[in-house]
């Protein structure tokens, strides 16, 4: 079933905001979102997702920070995912307040340890920079990420001299390589370390500037960033199916973060851990929550596609792509859950199918 969704080579990341105790070390104040919370992040894999959710934090906590445009006066947290186009979740951080997408992007990312290794990451439009551009051209990794305005998007060009045709007036801001030769092995040995471990994507994206100022070597990196971010600009806009597959994936982060929800409704839906490691502990386990889930949806989907056309009934690939295991109404969010399970499912086996026909299943 998932190979009618993905590759597994594809990720999307995003970020979600969810309330939290406001006497609480990971929130931050928020006006969008009228009090304390947090942005957790979670890695989707053919093409990843980077997305996030945002928590409110009603907890006191040196962890969570202000942010007037999502918390208004209080304070949150983000939990940044990492998401396959497989639907599963690969890799979550929980960052305090709102801090800039690019800034987590890489370290979801690199700091994924499941076996699917995304070739392609994307986004949407907050996520991206010339700098996160050029580090995940350098590192092997294309990225995807969605623009919102490509209307405001410069085009670059390297040779000032060169003939565009009808691209020419677009394309009026100059490359200088001489911004980049000079720091071209300080920019390998660096995503070098990146790429072994040796210093972490967090670290890495605030030693490139020096206040508010870029390194030389950020400036190097933005300058090389500016060719892959032009070439995927162009690539965006003429290509419908490239547009159309963006969407899709981000779609998918969103009804992750749904279900999400759903499931997270306990409490209002706030955190309410006063320290990190009780934030982490809670929504890593939300995320294993939605994971089982998807697995659960995929086993039962996957055998009701194969009974139907062993039943003779046309089941086209076309529609199969399509289908979503992020389906939840039929669970029961409330009430107490019974682990006692009838002997043929402990065996294996899947339970017997309701049928359509019955108002009452």
């Amino acid at each position: 079933m998932p190979r009618y969704w993905g590759s597994g080579k594809s990720a999307s990341a995003d970020g979600t905001k969810w309330n939290i105790y406001e006497a609480n070390l990971l929130s931050e104040y928020h006006i969008r979102y009228g009090g304390y919370g947090g942005i957790g992040y979670y890695h989707v894999s053919d093409k990843y997702i980077a997305l996030f959710m945002r928590f409110v934090v009603p907890v006191r906590t040196v962890h969570a920070g202000p942010n007037p445009k999502y918390f208004g006066v209080g304070r949150g947290v983000t939990w940044y995912n990492l998401l396959s186009d497989q639907f599963s979740g690969l890799n979550d951080i929980i960052v305090p307040g709102t801090l800039r997408d690019s800034l987590i992007l890489l370290a979801v990312v690199l700091e994924q340890q499941t076996d699917l290794q995304p070739t392609q990451i994307m986004t949407d439009t907050g996520a991206y920079s010339d700098v996160v551009f050029g580090l995940f051209r350098l590192l092997g990794y294309r990225f995807s990420p969605r623009l919102a305005d490509v209307g405001g998007t410069r085009f670059w060009r390297i040779d000032p001299q060169a003939d565009y045709g009808q691209l020419n007036p677009i394309s009026a801001h100059h490359l200088s390589l001489q911004k980049i030769v000079p720091h071209w092995d300080d920019m390998l040995r660096l995503v070098g370390s990146l790429k072994l471990g040796r210093v972490s994507a967090a670290v890495i994206m605030r030693t490139l500037q020096v206040g508010d100022r870029p390194t030389r070597l950020a400036q190097a990196i933005a300058e090389y960033g500016r060719i892959d971010k032009t070439v995927h600009a162009l690539t965006y806009i003429d290509d419908e199916a490239k547009r159309r597959g963006t969407l899709t994936q981000l779609n998918r982060g969103e009804g992750r973060h749904s279900v999400a929800r759903a499931v997270f409704h306990g409490k209002r839906g706030e955190l309410r851990q006063h320290y990190r490691e009780g934030q982490e502990d809670q929504l890593g386990a939300l995320g294993l929550v939605l994971n089982m889930i998807v697995l659960w949806n995929t086993i039962y989907m996957e055998a009701i596609v194969n009974q139907l056309r062993a039943e003779g009934y046309p089941v086209n690939d076309e529609d199969v792509a399509r289908l979503s295991p992020l389906l939840h109404e039929h669970i029961n969010m409330l009430g107490r859950y019974s682990f006692s399970v009838p002997e043929a499912v402990a065996k294996g086996e899947l339970r017997p199918f309701r049928d359509p026909a019955d108002s009452d299943s």
